[in-house]
């Protein structure tokens, strides 16, 4: 069964998608107290990497995040100049019920202010987005413990401690929870010393990156309705989907989105900005009578294979689920992974699982 069809049965079984097995069989009441003396050095300021430190912080556990570039958030970034509401450059939609947001926020005396709109299946962000979230709620309190331009070559858990090398200098750590995009892993951008586990090697190695590829158009009308769908096939190649990215936001902008990954990315990837105009507006001219050429006022556009530290889109929804659970799993109780792709795998490559499998690192590493 691949994602996408998990996730399509809950939705119609009338369930969410379940969150991390560990997750499930604690209780709500239950208090962790503990066990772990020591620092974290956290690798990664994405939705996994920002959701470990937040949790560790509020254990009182010292912790640094590296983070490779010069901001935080990862494929959750956004651009605020392009419309009067959030464009969601990677990480979109909320594969899940809002009730997420205060089980990442962990904290009832928090109240939580973000409105979402049903986009079935899933649903989206009222002027709002996946990075706010974090930057509202999560950042402020670790935004002291990130260390940015900090790029991570090698990672020495050969003793006692653990020796994090990085362009700028040595890190040491008593346990390293791995938050990096799998890509950077299978390129092999970061050593490690001992090798790590064959099985963890193969797992790394197996699943397919699917490029990664977004553009959003401004029209002075509305001509696209709802957008629309390509089949792909076979349908493991990847998406690509037109959609309304005006859904639900209080705007009078017309904004189309383009959201493509696996092969139809590859296409686009290709192209400059002017030529990927002219792309864009000859195929949706040819789906929607000729409207979208006079009606166009201006375009952006991200290629996350361009970033040297993402080098792509995210995980195939058609991974082998044994794979995406060995992924997750910690070496030597020393080094620990999260983030999308690092799940017990029931689900993957989302925000929500992102920040769960920060939640089930960081309770296996203090217990």
């Amino acid at each position: 069964m691949t994602r996408k069809e998990f996730l399509k049965i809950c939705g119609i079984l009338g369930i969410g998608a379940p969150v991390h097995s560990a997750f499930i069989s604690c209780k709500a009441d239950e208090v962790i107290v503990p066990n772990f003396k020591g620092k974290v050095i956290i690798i990664g300021a994405g939705a996994g990497g920002l959701s470990a430190g937040y949790l560790l912080q509020q254990f009182g556990i010292p912790f640094e995040i590296l983070e490779a570039s010069a901001i935080y958030g990862g494929r959750m970034r956004i651009n605020t100049d392009f419309a009067d509401f959030p464009i969601p450059l990677g990480a979109e939609w909320l594969e899940t019920s809002s009730g997420i947001f205060k089980e990442i926020v962990n904290d009832p005396s928090v109240k939580i202010n973000i409105e979402t709109v049903a986009d079935d299946p899933d649903r989206k962000f009222v002027n709002s987005s996946w990075y706010n979230f974090f930057e509202q709620y999560i950042v402020p309190s670790i935004s002291q413990n990130i260390k940015f331009n900090t790029i991570v070559k090698s990672i020495d858990y050969s003793g006692n401690q653990i020796f994090i090398k990085t362009q700028n200098g040595e890190y040491k750590a008593d346990k390293v929870i791995v938050s990096v995009p799998l890509k950077i892993l299978q390129v092999k951008d970061i050593n490690f010393t001992p090798n790590l586990p064959q099985s963890k090697i193969d797992a790394i190695a197996g699943p397919t990156v699917w490029e990664g590829f977004k553009a959003f158009f401004e029209f002075s009308k509305n001509f696209y309705g709802d957008g629309h769908e390509y089949s792909i096939s076979p349908k493991i190649d990847g998406q690509k989907i037109y959609y309304n990215a005006s859904h639900g936001q209080k705007t009078s902008k017309n904004i189309l989105g383009l959201f493509s990954v696996g092969k139809p990315a590859k296409e686009l990837q290709t192209l400059s900005s002017a030529a990927l105009k002219d792309f864009v507006l000859n195929e949706l001219d040819g789906l929607f009578d000729k409207q979208a050429s006079p009606n166009y006022i201006k375009h952006i556009s991200q290629n996350w294979n361009n970033e040297p530290f993402i080098k792509g889109g995210y995980m195939s929804d058609y991974a082998d689920w044994k794979t995406v659970k060995e992924l997750s799993k910690s070496v030597a109780d020393k080094i620990y992974f999260a983030g999308g792709a690092y799940t017990n795998g029931e689900d993957w490559v989302s925000v929500n699982t992102a920040a769960l499998s920060a939640k089930a690192a960081v309770t296996e590493l203090v217990k």
